[in-house]
């Protein structure tokens, strides 16, 4: 299956995030000199940003792409804590699973930034183990937490809170119900993981947890992870050089086309949210590593912890996948998923296998009119010339074009134009409603 078509399959799953919740705060401004006090540059700052952090991230980008998203962790009773809380409350989390510990802080991860450049970053925290009588509660509550839920991702930062036996009995009880579970690991112990359906480290994080050094090849250090943890699979982020996946004894390259690296942060936590919606809609993992490729080949290109939306992934994949901008019935899910939250204007159009100036005059005069709304182009023949077709798509003011389809009315009804206009040689009718929509 083509992965335009896989957007067909996407729904709306439940999927569970665990992982150690932090707070990451932007500080944004300007250098213009050096401190008299010592030979350090003085940042004037301009705004300060805060958003969830860590597997906060996770959550963020899950939401982007359309999942519901149920959050299990640890908080310190502090206010950092209240503003995770009010942050992921408003994007529409699950919060009831995270927990408060007294006499825990919640991290921040303070980024300096000015120019475009991150300055330096300023770290409060200190890994504080879960306490017994908060794990015991967690692991009691697992089976309610883990109720209807399609995929685990567990994202590990190494702050305490994924103690070895909570991750033992949280991969148990999910392999119970059937739930997949995927980690973004932390260490070099790996076998706390045994028993996961994929394990995604970095080469560096795979090198350190196999104990081989870096100079040795790569499939030497997945061959001894899977011996060890008897994960099914292991998925190697390799930066530039692309994702590499590792089942058996079989190994699989994906590379990566970055037009420019500009800030790598939260990159791990796009490719866990991208892989966790990918395989929580029954996605083949080889198609999911292609998708995790093309989002992260996305973030890398924004300032901090970019996040990843359905619509995002759509235009990546049509951009990677298709010709130019012309639809056919196959791909027109794909096209949905880009103009969704978008204004559009529609023209049906039916006129012989020639470009007359009237009909040009008509395309331009209909851009203009609606300057920022999309302009999309319904072919009725179903015979169309294939050169014209690639002269039509040539035109600046033509955004898509759609080939005839058998669906245009129901695509129409759940993605309306802002006006409909039936075009031919000659002349120009527009209508505000899809009563006549459908093609003759």
């Amino acid at each position: 299956m083509s992965l335009s078509a896989l957007f067909s399959r996407f729904k709306k799953q439940n999927v569970l995030v665990v992982g150690d919740f932090m707070m990451d705060s932007y500080t944004i401004g300007t250098v213009r000199r050096v401190s008299p006090e010592a030979p350090v540059i003085v940042v004037n700052a301009k705004s300060v940003q805060k958003l969830p952090g860590g597997a906060g991230n996770v959550v963020l980008n899950l939401i982007s792409l359309g999942a519901n998203v149920t959050a299990l962790g640890r908080l310190g009773d502090d206010d950092v804590k209240d503003q995770l809380l009010d942050s992921l409350k408003a994007e529409k989390a699950q919060t009831n699973y995270l927990y408060i510990q007294k006499g825990y802080n919640t991290p921040i991860k303070n980024r300096v930034i000015a120019g475009n450049q991150q300055i330096v970053r300023v770290d409060f925290e200190e890994k504080d183990n879960l306490s017994s009588s908060l794990e015991k509660e967690i692991i009691a509550d697992l089976p309610k937490i883990l109720k209807s839920i399609s995929v685990v991702a567990i994202s590990d930062y190494a702050k305490g809170f994924l103690t070895d036996n909570l991750l033992k009995c949280l991969i148990e009880k999910s392999n119970e119900m059937d739930i997949p579970v995927i980690v973004d690991p932390k260490g070099a112990d790996f076998e706390k993981y045994k028993g996961a359906y994929l394990i995604k480290p970095n080469s560096h994080e795979a090198y350190l947890a196999s104990g081989y050094d870096e100079s040795v090849p790569l499939d030497l250090a997945a061959n001894k992870i899977l011996q060890s943890t008897q994960i099914e699979n292991i998925m190697v982020t390799r930066s530039s050089n692309g994702i590499s996946l590792f089942r058996g004894n079989k190994r699989e390259d994906f590379p990566v086309k970055v037009k420019e690296v500009t800030d790598v942060t939260g990159a791990g936590d796009t490719v866990l949210a991208v892989l966790t919606f990918a395989l929580s809609n029954g996605v083949s993992v080889d198609q999911a590593v292609v998708l995790c490729n093309l989002a992260a080949a996305e973030v890398i290109e924004h300032l901090g912890c970019a996040r990843i939306s359905i619509k995002t992934l759509a235009e990546l994949i049509l951009n990677q996948h298709l010709d130019n901008k012309v639809f056919s019935q196959s791909y027109l899910q794909v096209l949905q998923f880009i103009l969704d939250h978008e204004d559009f204007v529609l023209l049906k159009a039916s006129f012989k296998n020639t470009l007359s100036p009237s009909l040009f005059t008509h395309i331009k005069k209909i851009k203009q009119d609606y300057p920022d709304c999309k302009v999309v182009l319904y072919l009725e023949n179903d015979n169309q010339d294939e050169a014209l077709i690639e002269l039509l798509a040539s035109f600046n003011e033509i955004d898509f074009i759609i080939r005839k389809v058998d669906n245009l009315q129901k695509f129409c009804e759940k993605h309306a134009p802002k006006i409909i206009f039936n075009i031919s040689d000659d002349e120009l009718v527009s209508s505000d409603s899809l009563k006549n929509l459908v093609a003759s």
